[in-house]
């Protein structure tokens, strides 16, 4: 399944209908109708990423996030993990020291 596959079972899968989706997330029937049919590519990135959010769906592979995960948050874990693989074994060892260290300071504890 494409992207756009994806999307528009989801969206069907949680809402009454595309009309119903669409509504709720202002977001014109027939621009999300013709990038459903069409494909997604040519639709904002921001509206993308809300749809995702809405639906609950990882917006890089759209697969399925884990009940209640903050899509945000996944992003930049994402990001984090991108940065970590690209170092050798000593950055990736310094930065776990560094981790370590800021865990034990209040401020920085959500």
């Amino acid at each position: 399944m494409n992207k756009a596959e994806i999307l528009k079972t989801e969206i069907l899968r949680q809402y009454k209908s595309i009309r119903q989706f669409a509504m709720e997330m202002k977001i014109p029937y027939s621009t999300l109708v013709t990038a459903l049919d069409r494909g997604i590519e040519g639709m904002a990135y921001g509206t993308v990423i809300m749809m995702c959010d809405r639906l609950n769906l990882n917006p890089v592979d759209f697969t399925p996030l884990e009940e209640g995960a903050n899509l945000g948050g996944k992003i930049v874990e994402n990001r984090v993990m991108q940065e970590y693989v690209r170092l050798n074994k000593v950055g990736r060892k310094k930065t776990l020291e560094y981790m370590a260290d800021l865990v034990l300071i209040d401020k920085y504890l959500s």
